[in-house]
């Protein structure tokens, strides 16, 4: 079986490239790029990503007006269909703004742009993202974000706990993040949204290879089914 992935570009993605190269890099196959103003996906996609950046600058709300996009009519959809998606960073914004991840991501508690890597520890590894690490593992990925500051109301973090939707947690204070949440999953699982960059974590010469776990446990369940 050959995999099927497919990057999204919005105007001010500037990780999309890293996307494609992470993906193509663990799958063998390279990524299938889709502008957002596409209004359809490419057919029998396996895997969706949403990358990093400043999609329309970081105008209104970080994430807003790209999640508004006609290809995220397409994302939903697919999600809702079960397709595994990720988004990182702006694409974890993204995904909140269209409703497919509960809560918000607002601005670092400290009002600056926290560019450095953390460490992070692995809460939920049940999911097509996570099965190849070890839960409570601690691992280290390189964050780059403003509006990293992820909040929910207490009802909606309980649920989350509680579900074992939690994916990471910062192991130190990043960005004053509620319950140092640093990456959630939705209810069915498929839909991950993370703040650290694991595309920029695949290999040794990026300084970690931390992140290349997240691929490939994603790449390998799909493909074994």
């Amino acid at each position: 079986m050959t995999f099927r992935g497919a990057v999204i570009t919005f105007p001010g993605s500037n990780c999309d490239r890293d996307m494609a190269v992470a993906l193509e890099k663990v799958s063998g196959a390279p990524a299938l790029r889709v502008w957002h103003g596409e209004t359809e996906l490419p057919e029998r996609l396996d895997f969706i990503a949403v990358p990093g950046g400043f999609s329309y600058g970081d105008y209104l709300r970080c994430g807003a007006i790209a999640s508004r996009s006609p290809i995220m009519r397409a994302v939903v959809g697919a999600a809702e269909r079960g397709v595994p998606v990720l988004g990182v960073c702006n694409g974890f914004q993204v995904l909140t703004e269209s409703g497919l991840l509960p809560g918000a991501l607002m601005r670092n508690a400290q009002l600056n742009f926290i560019c450095r890597t953390v460490p992070l520890r692995v809460e939920n590894n049940q999911s097509l993202f996570t099965a190849g690490y070890d839960r409570g593992q601690e691992i280290a990925l390189p964050v780059a974000h403003h509006d990293g500051n992820y909040f929910a109301d207490e009802d909606t973090l309980d649920r989350l706990e509680g579900e074992g939707r939690v994916a990471f947690r910062y192991l130190d204070t990043c960005n004053g993040s509620r319950r140092d949440i640093a990456g959630i999953l939705n209810a069915a699982g498929n839909v991950l949204g993370l703040m650290p960059h694991p595309e920029r974590a695949i290999e040794p010469d990026h300084g970690g290879s931390d992140g290349r776990m997240l691929f490939e446990s994603a790449v390998k369940g799909l493909v074994a089914a």
